[in-house]
């Protein structure tokens, strides 16, 4: 994957995972998680950053992201009673720190993310991924729709068709949160496994 460039202003809201050079995160669903939505996520060189803890006979779907350290960051849930699909990714007290909303599109698939940096700039990032959402970019238009995010899921190796699971290489921008673009790729596999 060609490198992507730096973004003029750092984009997240957790400053310790703001990548300091493009980065290549590898999602891999666990196989025998008992969860079924349990992640490992490690940089390309196999180092692990953040741990993702699908909940069982949960509603919304919960999915708690931690760091190394155990940290508890945020929660990803689905929230019903919306036209489109929507998940909100909550910090440990419950406060939605990010939303990410499916939009109708007429060829592939399209959300969109809000949330506000640390810097206390209003965020909105656009995910556009093909018609078999296979990959995705993940662009902030407010910047002149540069890159800050790349998704690109592995199909058909023999673990994928043996239990369902699924491994996404994700591209993130220097000077952007690695754990909002996670939670991002996070939120698509979700709503591709409703299909």
């Amino acid at each position: 994957m060609a490198q992507l460039a730096p973004v003029p202003q750092p984009i997240g809201v957790f400053p310790e995972l703001i990548a300091r050079q493009t980065e290549t995160l590898i999602l891999k669903e666990k196989v025998l998680s008992l969860t079924g939505d349990s992640f490992s996520i490690k940089l390309a060189n196999g180092t692990p950053i953040l741990q993702v803890e699908g909940k069982i006979l949960s509603i919304s779907g919960r999915k708690t992201v931690r760091d190394m350290q155990g940290k508890h960051l945020f929660d990803i849930v689905k929230e019903h009673f919306h036209i489109h699909t929507t998940f909100a990714v909550k910090d440990p007290s419950d406060r939605k720190i990010m939303e990410v909303k499916s939009k109708f599109a007429i060829l592939g698939s399209k959300a969109v993310a809000t949330f506000t940096s640390t810097n206390g700039k209003a965020e909105e990032l656009q995910m556009k991924g093909n018609w078999f959402d296979t990959s995705a970019d993940i662009t902030d238009e407010a910047q002149g729709g540069i890159v800050v995010g790349r998704i690109d899921r592995k199909l058909l190796s023999g673990k994928d068709i043996l239990f369902g699971q699924q491994t996404y290489a994700l591209q993130v921008a220097p000077g952007v949160d690695m754990a909002l673009m996670a939670a991002m790729c996070i939120c698509m596999d979700e709503k591709n496994n409703e299909k």
